[in-house]
Formats: C-alpha cells, sequence, structure tokens
C-alpha cells in the first residue's frame, strides 16, 4: 500500500513548477505582444501619413476623383 501523504505534497510541488513555468511563458508573451503592440501603432501612423501624403499627390496631378 501506498503512503498517500507523502504523494499529495509531491503533486502539489510538481503542480505549482508547472504553474510557475506558465506565469513565466505568459509574462514573456504579454512582454512580446507589447512590443508588437507599439510597431503597429507606429506603422499604422506612418501608413495613414503616406495616404494623405498620396492623396494630395493626386489631387495636384489632377489625378483624383472628385
Amino acid at each position: 500500500m501506498t503512503d498517500t501523504g507523502n504523494i499529495v505534497p509531491e503533486y502539489l510541488r510538481h503542480i505549482r513548477n508547472a504553474v510557475d513555468d506558465v506565469r513565466e511563458d505568459m509574462r514573456e508573451v504579454k512582454t512580446r505582444l507589447g512590443i508588437l503592440e507599439n510597431r503597429y501603432a507606429g506603422l499604422s501612423g506612418r501608413l495613414d501619413r503616406l495616404d494623405s501624403r498620396v492623396e494630395r499627390i493626386e489631387t495636384r496631378l489632377n489625378l483624383a476623383e472628385a
């Protein structure tokens, strides 16, 4: 017969270690996602400015429809 008194704490330690690993991974994922969001925001702003510049060029060259 096995001693369940020793097995339970062992399983709990294993679960705690697994949760700690997941927590660490989630921190990394959140950090990387934040970096991606910042880069996307910067790129989006640049594309908006580029779009307005192209519209101005089209208007000056009479290429834009009214």
